[in-house]
């Protein structure tokens, strides 16, 4: 029982990565029907980032937690800014182009990032420095750190947050306007170009935000350290239902649980012939069958018709 419930710990706070991550994916298909495979990379620019920060300033003297902070704000600062740049330079050229353009051009943005960020940053791992105290925490025989709290907190604050800020704004209202017909929105005063970068900002600041969860949580940072959350993440928008932001939600808990779970047991699910090192397997074999039994995802695919 205490394998279980530590497991479920370790699923939600990697599930709560997946999701913030996915929906990353998910918004910007669910305007512009466009799979953005570098997203994975705006996440790795994000930590790497954030670790320079944090190597810069380590002798200033600052609390731990007010050095974590600012390293995340000027992480999810470039980044915002990256992914504008990326939007603006890549993506909108192509926007009419055939669909196999933009998801090549995609690919090709996501080996450039790894490739500028091996030539600035190096290619060997670097150990992320412990900011905040790592003392243990007794949950129901399970043990539970301060990082993998506050990982589960803002993660759920933010989710909640960017809900209320798509239903219940104005950029909200202009976003699922755009998603839906984009021409109308424009004859009704929405300016698609501009709801279309504020979408690629958003993500990336949910991708930046990720990436420091996921430094701090692994404890190191490296050039292609997003490649395989992007996948995983991709995996569970498409999941929960790619374009519906519930779902994206929902399939990064829900895979990061699998992925927890399927780690904890699989030793004993086949006898040790595999152990806790092939979890990978999970989160891919989840993708096969959700593509060929429910392709539109477990709560649906969402995406407007614009014949």
């Amino acid at each position: 029982m205490d394998i279980f419930i530590q497991q479920i710990i370790n699923g939600l706070v990697l599930g709560s990565m997946y999701a913030l991550v996915a929906l990353g994916y998910t918004m910007v298909y669910g305007i512009i029907n466009l799979i953005n495979f570098a997203h994975g990379e705006v996440l790795m620019v994000g930590a790497l980032v954030a670790w320079t920060v944090v190597t810069w300033l380590g002798d200033a003297g600052m609390p731990g937690w007010a050095l974590l902070l600012l390293a995340l704000l000027v992480a999810m600062a470039a980044c915002m800014l990256l992914n504008y740049v990326i939007e603006k330079l890549a993506y909108r050229p192509l926007r009419n182009a055939p669909r196999l353009a933009p998801l090549i051009t995609a690919m090709g943005v996501s080996l450039l990032l790894q490739t500028l960020a091996m030539i600035i940053w190096k290619p060997d791992y670097k150990p992320f420095p412990i900011l905040l105290p790592d003392e243990p925490y007794e949950f129901m025989g399970a043990t539970i750190n301060l990082v993998q709290i506050l990982i589960l907190v803002v993660a759920a604050g933010t989710m909640a947050g960017l809900l209320a800020l798509i239903h219940f704004t104005p950029l909200g209202r202009a976003m699922r306007a755009t998603a839906e017909n984009p021409r109308v929105a424009q004859l009704m005063g929405v300016q698609p170009d501009k709801v279309i970068s504020a979408t690629f900002v958003i993500g990336a600041a949910l991708a930046a935000l990720a990436g420091v969860m996921w430094a701090a949580n692994y404890g190191s940072v490296q050039h292609t350290m997003g490649f395989l959350p992007g996948l995983k993440a991709f995996t569970a928008a498409v999941f929960g239902g790619i374009g519906n932001m519930g779902g994206a939600m929902l399939g990064g808990i829900l895979l990061g649980l699998i992925e927890a779970l399927g780690a904890g047991y699989i030793g004993d699910l086949t006898g040790g012939v595999l152990g806790s090192h092939y979890q990978d397997i999970f989160a891919f074999a989840v993708l096969i069958l959700v593509l060929t039994l429910r392709p539109q995802g477990l709560l649906g695919e969402r995406v407007a018709d614009r014949s």
